[in-house]
């Protein structure tokens, strides 16, 4: 048994030193009160202020290949879900600190390996009983009047949070106000009918909206077969995007949401201006999508591709607002161009690609050996240029929009000729635009033809005049519309031209939250619930392990194997390694809330709660009873009778398990790999029929 079960790795793991280390470059993003962080360019010396791990990461010198790894694992995340990088950092960092101590108890990799994947596996399936159908939250949608009070407080209505007693209520009569005289208009602006302000977006309905899902299992993605690592950068991403999913895939589930205020305001994890401008985005797409079915009612999926930001640093946060259609800037020499061009239907193009004379399309093979004498390059540009803007004449086109680069001296040519180029813009914004005006997407301007060409689109400047800093003072922001275009752009502006990029990143978390709760039609309950019951439901764990060992050692109980043997007698240790990374992760949450003056203090915090919830006999209804008494009324002392209620806090579900999963492999993953590049494979492989049950490289 001993001889069986002995180390094979008694030196130090650097990789998980390394990635332990790195994590804690983000330990100050985690939870609701968030401590930015200063990036300091070397050279430039310019700084940035961010919230973000990505940029953060993208930003430090990763010149490990661990450090490589966990940027590409958080990038991963990024791209897949558009949130939960934060926890997937910090939990990676905590395991990797969980499996150096099971190393230095001389704990077996291959019995680490499967008890930490059957651990988390437990912890998913537990957790389910906390998430909260979308049908629920919106039924039970009062008021939305009151909700404005809970856009003042900075931190979250959770049991795990001490709400201090002396909170700012200013200017709480005057909101109600506000509120109560603008709940009889239609928009959420005066202004203009079609621009959303985020001032107000709380005091509104949303209009009622068909909201398309598919009909996913939670856990069809991982874990429904025994978990393998794999050594792909992406961790298995193929097997992970079930969230983008087809127009085909939405035609079996149908939400309906009359408001969205309240669960704006629970995902909005203490950001009420950022998921503000979300909720108007949602609505002034649903509207858009009115208009395209001529005033029917239709079903509507908010569709986050049909999403697009424009930043303005350095001008009043007052600017910020959702608006329909494309808003971008483009260089102040356009300016009389586009007055000449406002106030007319426009014919416009669509080019999928670069708009320069050496572009090729990917996968094109060239001429192969066919030898040509060609004129010198800039003779040849200028003929291409010449030739290109004589297409463009002959089709009366006044509008190009381009995915790609544009050439410099087609776009001066041009400019002369009242000609607008825009470009670069995404895919979806040419897709939108083909759609309502008819124009379809080419690779190469040669391919051009009436039948390409589409019509009745509107360019006009946005905020002529109105935009005096400094930083824009080159380049004007144009409106781009046509009538039915799905497309919403928010316009991001902030004084501090530093903060600028932290606003966007902000914006788009808040947005990819919504996204995924319709997506998935439920949230679990927030303010750091599930990951309390994971603690919970893990000390139980341990605890049935204890007894099992116990009643192995009394002869009681005959295992058939050793590799079954050394699982149960090294299992508490290696789960309460696991459950110590929850542990962390809590204490870091509370501690960066402000409530508590020192991690240590946070970690009494946590602990003595969860001597509540094991004493309460039923973790699950200990916790929503908690949490109910912190959503209805019963708060601390100091806060304001008026405040008669407060939302509750939610998590989106996809994003979160992800996060937890690609974690555990990430650690893993850097485990194996230093067990591999210390002893050789060789030294890994165990002679038994148990082996294809074990994650091993």
């Amino acid at each position: 048994m001993v001889m069986a079960c002995r180390n094979i790795n008694r030196r130090k793991h650097i990789g998980l030193q390394q990635l332990s280390s790195l994590t804690e470059t983000g330990r100050s993003f985690l939870g609701p009160v968030k401590s930015s962080k200063f990036i300091i360019g070397e050279r430039s010396h310019e700084s940035v202020l961010t919230c973000s791990i990505l940029r953060l990461l993208e930003n430090l010198d990763l010149n490990s290949s661990v450090g490589q790894l966990l940027y590409e694992t958080v990038q991963s995340q990024k791209n897949a879900y558009g949130t939960g990088t934060n926890t997937l950092l910090f939990l990676a960092g905590a395991w990797s600190t969980a499996a150096l101590e099971c190393l230095q108890q001389d704990i077996p990799i291959s019995v680490i390996v499967s008890v930490m994947s059957e651990g988390l596996k437990s912890c998913r399936k537990e957790v389910v009983p906390l998430q909260i159908s979308l049908n629920n939250i919106v039924d039970n949608t009062g008021d939305t009047r009151r909700y404005p009070f809970f856009g003042t407080l900075s931190v979250i209505p959770s049991p795990l949070v001490q709400i201090p007693s002396e909170i700012p209520w200013i200017q709480r009569e005057k909101l109600i106000k506000d509120v109560s005289s603008q709940a009889s208009t239609p928009s959420f602006s005066s202004r203009t009918s079609s621009e959303f302000s985020s001032r107000s977006s709380y005091s509104h309905s949303v209009t009622k909206v068909m909201l398309q899902a598919p009909q996913t299992n939670l856990f069809t993605n991982s874990y429904t077969s025994k978990s393998r690592l794999s050594h792909s950068r992406h961790f298995n991403k193929s097997e992970n995007m079930s969230y983008q999913t087809s127009s085909e895939e939405h035609q079996n589930s149908h939400i309906q949401c009359n408001d969205l205020v309240q669960l704006a305001v629970g995902l909005s994890h203490g950001d009420h201006s950022s998921m503000a401008l979300v909720e108007a985005a949602v609505k002034c797409q649903y509207q858009n999508a009115r208009v395209r079915k001529k005033n029917c009612t239709v079903p509507f999926r908010f569709d986050i591709s049909k999403i697009s930001t424009c930043c303005l640093p350095g001008i009043p946060e007052s600017f910020s607002c959702v608006y329909s259609g494309y808003i971008t800037l483009i260089s102040i020499n356009y300016t009389t161009t586009v007055r000449e061009l406002q106030n007319q239907p426009l014919r416009v193009v669509l080019i999928d690609g670069d708009f320069k004379e050496n572009y090729h399309h990917l996968g094109f093979n060239g001429l192969g050996k066919v030898k040509t004498e060609m004129e010198s390059v800039p003779d040849q540009e200028r003929q291409w240029v010449d030739y290109i803007l004589e297409i463009l004449i002959q089709l009366n086109v006044k509008l190009v929009m381009v995915r790609g680069n544009v050439s410099e001296n087609l776009m001066e040519r041009c400019m002369h000729s009242n000609l607008l180029i825009i470009g670069p813009v995404s895919h979806h914004v040419l897709q939108d635009f083909a759609e309502v005006t008819g124009a379809v997407q080419v690779t190469y301007a040669t391919q051009l033809n009436e039948d390409c060409v589409g019509s009745d689109v509107n360019v006009s400047l946005w905020r002529a005049g109105q935009l005096n800093s400094k930083e824009v003072s080159k380049r004007v922001a144009i409106l781009i519309k046509a009538e039915g275009v799905l497309l919403v752009t928010a316009v991001l502006t902030s004084p501090v031209i530093a903060q600028m990029q932290a606003k966007e990143d902000h914006f788009w978390t808040c947005a990819y939250r919504l996204y995924h709760a319709l997506v998935d039609e439920k949230v679990f309950l927030g303010g750091g619930a599930v990951e309390v019951l994971c603690l919970s439901h893990l000390q139980g764990l341990i605890e049935q392990s204890h007894k099992k060992v116990d009643l192995d050692c009394s002869g009681q109980l005959h295992t058939t194997s050793w590799v079954a043997s050394s699982q149960e007698l090294y299992r508490p240790a290696v789960l309460k390694a696991l459950a110590g990374g929850w542990h962390r992760y809590l204490s870091s949450v509370v501690y960066n809330t402000g409530t508590c003056s020192s991690e240590s203090e946070a970690s009494t915090f946590i602990q003595n709660f969860l001597q509540k919830i094991t004493g309460s006999g039923c973790p699950i209804l200990y916790l929503q009873k908690e949490y109910n008494k912190v959503t209805s009324g019963i708060l601390n002392s100091g806060i304001p009778s008026k405040l008669k209620e407060i939302s509750r806090v939610y998590d989106v579900v996809t994003p979160k398990m992800e996060a937890w999963r690609r974690a555990l492999d990430l650690v893993l993953l850097v485990l194996q790999t230093d067990a591999e590049i210390i002893t050789g494979a060789e030294y890994t492989q165990l002679n038994s029929q148990e082996t294809e049950e074990l994650l091993l490289l």
